[in-house]
């Protein structure tokens, strides 16, 4: 058997949100609502279908492997030139690039913890160390502690705004502030994946800092608000000298048409974003009201996704919910074994797993 590189051995797989069909057929049950993967429970733009159906009897063409068009459709909405702009099978693909670019053995990157698992792994994967840095009370990042542990192998730093899992955010002075004491030769990762629904008040607008540091990255995605997780197209901005090396990393057709196609259309359609972030605010506060009412824990979120502490085993309400037709995430994989995470459905959907919750908490605790 061919033995694989010791640093694999150290490595654990990402483990995605359970999928609905896989349930139905597990528990033999017909309704299945999923709210593990902070997908937009609205679906897509109409318009990002249509764009895809009217490609599909082109798909034994190659795709644009610079994605010129879709390039060109960012450049005109955000304000950057093309050649600031690396697009990517999703933002997990393009972290896979970054630390393929920048992590050599025996680097390390800092992140917060609990966050995003993949920042980690890409890293270790490079033979690089993650730097894991708690977060505060108040579950935010600390930014002083991540000042505290850059050394002279330190690459990169990781900054999930909103954090995922805890949809807490890192305001825009905090951020500017932050960025200014990090030494020039550290890249800033702004990872902003929930950016359309965390945006207003002290959430930062990133694109401001490019024209001032020359080290920083800011990703997002069509994955959450634009509801296009399973066509796997994200993108990068950040200097073109960046871009451009992370470009001799990418492979050469690493986003297929149908997404680029899909993309564009779904930015022309904003009208569907505001929809979306509206309907993620009512939400918020219903689930807000309903937390409160039944004295649990939460963390006030600027995302699509809630944590609440449900103060009994998460892995156990995981599975009776999962019993119930309902899909959340166990928070026990970020280390907090009494808490959960919930995608902040439709309306019904939310009432839906109010009840079921009420229910799997009295049963338990009985």
């Amino acid at each position: 058997m061919v033995k694989q590189r010791n640093t694999i051995n150290n490595l654990s797989p990402y483990i995605p949100g359970k999928p609905i069909d896989e349930v139905k057929r597990e528990l033999g049950i017909e309704r299945v609502i999923k709210l593990a993967s902070n997908e937009n429970p609205l679906g897509n733009s109409p318009a990002a279908t249509k764009a895809v159906q009217e490609w599909a009897n082109n798909m034994a063409i190659y795709p644009d492997g610079n994605g010129t068009s879709l390039k060109q459709a960012l450049s005109d909405k955000l304000g950057v030139t093309p050649d600031q702009i690396l697009l990517g099978a999703g933002t997990d693909q393009i972290l896979e690039i970054i630390a393929q670019t920048y992590i050599n053995p025996g680097d390390n990157a800092i992140m917060g913890d609990p966050s995003f698992p993949r920042y980690s792994s890409v890293v270790k994967v490079m033979d690089g160390q993650s730097i894991e840095v708690p977060l505060t009370e108040d579950y935010r990042m600390d930014l002083n502690a991540f000042l505290e542990k850059i050394n002279d192998r330190t690459k990169i730093i990781w900054l999930c705004n909103p954090n995922n899992p805890t949809g807490t955010i890192i305001s825009a002075q905090e951020q500017i502030d932050f960025i200014k004491r990090v030494p020039k030769d550290v890249l800033v990762v702004l990872d902003e994946a929930y950016y359309e629904y965390a945006r207003g008040g002290d959430y930062p607008e990133s694109l401001d800092l490019l024209d001032e540091f020359d080290n920083i990255i800011i990703l997002l995605t069509f994955s959450k608000a634009y509801g296009m997780a399973g066509l796997r197209i994200g993108y990068a901005i950040s200097n073109k000298d960046i871009i451009g090396y992370l470009n001799r990393v990418r492979g050469p057709f690493n986003t297929n048409t149908g997404a680029q196609v899909a993309a564009i259309a779904a930015l022309e359609d904003q009208e569907f974003i505001e929809k979306s972030v509206q309907s993620n605010n009512q939400g918020k506060e219903y689930l807000y009201s309903a937390f409160e009412e039944m004295g649990l824990e939460y963390i006030p979120t600027h995302a699509n996704f809630l944590m609440v502490k449900i103060n009994i085993s998460s892995s156990e309400v995981f599975k009776a919910l999962l019993k119930k037709g309902v899909i959340i995430r166990s928070a026990d994989i970020y280390g907090m074994d009494d808490w959960i995470r919930v995608t902040i459905g439709t309306c019904e959907e939310n009432e839906i797993f109010v009840k079921a919750l009420k229910e799997v908490i009295n049963d338990l605790q009985s």
